[in-house]
């Protein structure tokens, strides 16, 4: 990937797995676009990290569940990063939980924020990445990395049916636009996290439930987000270009 193609939007990039990977990215690079729905402080903190440290940021906001405002975020980007060169990369990553409950307990209104921002927040995103990556639309290709969960192969009985469903619904958009554009030079990937130390989990009123759980990990422990950015980052850029429409498991066994 030249110098040119080396700008990266990710997606929820104020807390967790997407500020570990904004940071990375930047170190190793990349001009990074710093996501956020609500929380422009922390955005802000995250684009302050990196041009401390003598790299590129902008805090864009956008939730990614309305699509004008996908289009919007991703106009913004353009706009402010574009002579820097092209969007070379995508890290799906903004993504929710809920309250522990069984699907019985579940209602609508929780159901549609689930789907709308986990699945049809990266799909819309996707799509945007595709038409400024894609050699078919006058790209020059580029990487979208979506973050899964090993909770797609789980299940998550009892605590998050509807969390595990829509990151199973994120393999088969991985599946499915991998194959759909790899000759258009864009190569898309996914990394399964398992137990990963973030915030999520507080926002999902378990915040220890990464303690909890550690016993179930046959490296006993929960993972930190930074591990998980190692993968992504790795996905995203040079290291990996033989590879497309694959599945990294970033779970320590689990």
């Amino acid at each position: 990937m030249n110098d040119s193609n080396r700008i990266a939007l990710v997606t929820g990039g104020s807390r967790g797995i997407g500020a570990a990977t904004a940071v990375l990215a930047a170190r190793q690079g990349w001009a990074v676009a710093v996501n956020y729905a609500r929380n422009a402080d922390a955005a802000q903190a995250v684009v302050r990290q990196i041009t401390a440290a003598g790299g590129t940021a902008i805090a864009v906001q956008g939730d990614v569940a309305v699509e004008a405002d996908v289009m919007a975020m991703f106009a913004a980007v353009d706009e402010q990063l574009g002579d820097r060169g092209r969007l070379g990369a995508l890290v799906n990553n903004a993504g929710v939980v809920d309250v522990p409950a069984r699907v019985d307990e579940m209602g609508g209104e929780r159901l549609r924020r689930m789907f709308d921002i986990n699945v049809l927040g990266s799909f819309y995103c996707a799509r945007e990445a595709v038409r400024r990556m894609s050699t078919r639309h006058g790209g020059a290709g580029g990487s979208i990395v979506n973050v899964s969960s090993a909770a797609a192969r789980l299940g998550a009985a009892g605590q998050y049916v509807d969390y595990a469903a829509a990151k199973g619904a994120i393999d088969v958009l991985t599946l499915g636009l991998a194959r759909e554009v790899a000759a258009e030079g864009i190569r898309v990937n996914a990394v399964r996290p398992g137990l990963i130390e973030t915030e999520i989990h507080a926002s999902g009123g378990l915040p220890d439930r990464v303690r909890d759980l550690a016993h179930q990990v046959p490296m006993g422990r929960g993972g930190s987000a930074e591990e998980v950015a190692e993968a992504i980052v790795w996905l995203m850029g040079d290291a990996s270009p033989y590879t497309t429409m694959s599945f990294l498991e970033v779970s320590g066994g689990r």
